[in-house]
């Protein structure tokens, strides 16, 4: 039997804890958090799946979950990253979308659900650069799933 990683937190329960920390301890939730990502083979990991822009290899895929007529299939990201922060941020992006409709997804502004962790100030440029990336990644899937 494999151990599988926790089920994430929700992200309103990770932006309370968050609040409270100072800056070392919020880096170390955001790697705790990346762990808590489903592991995704290595066979995924290729160029197409590569979010461009970010400073730390980011991979991105995407994966259908069973839907119905009326609102449309799920989608279910997997992702992965060689660095433990930028693996624990797409963490925290993916907690705003995970297992929504393509609808849903493009309904959500991914933006103010993060704007309260204030990633910008609180880690390096060259952590965050890759942020707007991800989420325009996982837009642009949703909108082809929406089509």
């Amino acid at each position: 039997m494999t151990d599988m990683p926790a089920a994430p937190p929700a992200l309103a329960d990770i932006q309370e804890e968050y609040e409270f920390l100072d800056a070392d301890d919020r880096y170390r939730l955001l790697i705790d958090l990346g762990r808590t990502l489903e592991p995704m083979p290595d066979a995924l990991k290729t160029d197409a799946t590569m979010v461009r822009g970010c400073s730390a290899a980011v991979w991105v895929y995407p994966t259908v979950l069973d839907g119905d007529a009326d609102t449309g299939a799920r989608l279910h990201f997997l992702a992965d990253s060689n660095a433990a922060i930028t693996k624990g941020i797409i963490a925290l992006v993916l907690l705003t979308v995970q297992d929504s409709t393509a609808a849903q997804i493009i309904d959500t502004d991914i933006e103010a659900a993060l704007a309260p962790f204030d990633l910008k100030n609180q880690l390096s440029s060259n952590r965050t650069q890759g942020i707007p990336n991800m989420i325009a990644l996982i837009r642009e899937t949703a909108a082809r799933y929406a089509a």
